[in-house]
């Protein structure tokens, strides 16, 4: 009969099952995967001195050790000492504000300049040079050492958002160098010198209460605005001085590019402004394209009458277009005013 055999084979299947179930080793039990430690807190205070009684000696090494990317403040505290040192902050170095002790105590100084055994130009002899957004510096002083040997530049500043606050920039041809295009820059109750455009570039900048000295005859600003700029160098509530008598021939400004603009509001001009304000740096064409106007200019440098004809004198309606938010307009809402 076929139905025991259908027995016998299901017995032996059911023993082989057991069999199996008794001899196959259980899986291990799941280790949980340990947790990430947790990343260290972000150092957003550091002290530079040069004594060894901070964090570091020098600034370099301060802004070396921030973090990349920061999305909050790092301050810099530098103690009273003269550093020299080329200081670069590098686009990823963000958020950092060097405040120094005092603005005649804290000295950033080099000294290279153009031609220097062709190792530098313009663009290259920087003692500052910040490539990163968000910086702020206060309290300290930019200085290019080298004298009147050409351009020479102190501070070079191509990131957007900078703002500096009682600053120094010495130098002489060049000293301060705002580049490209989209970089925003607020000058607030600072002292800037120097001799031929010590004031230049290509930037949109505020420059608020500082003074501008002129330590021979030449120009002071030589904007080079793009086109499509809406504004380039608006000076506001500014005195422009000179440093000595025999300074007395100096022009307000002239164009670097085409289509430079530069602004003054309510600023005080000495005697060594020349009537006629402005030149077209030896092309008339020039005069068709740049923007360069005042208003409300006080002291004896200020003669609208006798400003060349190519430059305008603002109405008060006109002048009062020139605020930090319309300038800096932006959809962040930069508001360097605002501490």
């Amino acid at each position: 009969m076929q139905f025991p055999r259908l027995i016998l084979a299901a017995v032996l299947l059911l023993g082989a099952t057991t069999l199996h179930a008794q001899t196959t080793p259980a899986p291990p039990a799941t280790t949980p995967a340990a947790k990430p430690a947790p990343a260290p807190p972000q150092v957003t205070r550091m002290t530079v001195a040069l004594d060894g009684s901070g964090d570091y000696r020098t600034i370099q090494e301060a802004v070396n050790a921030s973090r990349d990317l920061s999305q909050v403040t790092v301050t810099i505290f530098i103690k009273n000492g003269t550093y020299r040192e080329k200081l670069v902050v590098p686009s990823h170095k963000t958020h950092v504000t060097l405040l120094g002790e005092s603005k005649e105590g804290v000295v950033i100084t080099f000294g290279d300049y153009s031609g220097d055994a062709a190792k530098h130009n313009t663009y290259t002899s920087h003692t500052v040079l910040v490539q990163a957004n968000d910086f702020t510096a206060e309290n300290l002083t930019f200085e290019n050492s080298a004298g009147p040997v050409g351009q020479a530049v102190a501070l070079h500043v191509e990131g957007d958002r900078a703002t500096f606050r009682n600053c120094r920039m010495l130098g002489n041809q060049d000293t301060l160098y705002m580049a490209v295009e989209n970089s925003r820059q607020y000058y607030k109750d600072c002292y800037i010198e120097g001799t031929t455009d010590f004031v230049f570039g290509t930037a949109t900048v505020v420059f608020e209460g500082c003074e501008l000295r002129s330590k021979r005859n030449s120009y002071v600003t030589a904007a080079s605005t793009t086109a499509h700029q809406r504004y380039g160098y608006v000076l506001l509530n500014c005195k422009l001085t000179a440093a000595g008598a025999d300074v007395n021939k100096v022009y307000l400004g002239r164009p670097w590019r085409p289509n430079a603009k530069t602004v003054l509001i309510n600023c005080e001009l000495g005697a060594h402004i020349t009537p006629a304000g402005w030149d077209n740096w030896r092309n008339p064409d020039n005069e068709k394209t740049v923007y360069y106007a005042e208003y409300h200019s006080t002291g004896p440098g200020a003669k609208p009458q006798e400003r060349v004809k190519w430059s305008r004198q603002l109405t008060a309606k006109e002048a009062k277009k020139y605020t930090l938010k319309a300038v800096f307009a932006g959809g962040e809402g930069w508001d360097p005013a605002r501490k």
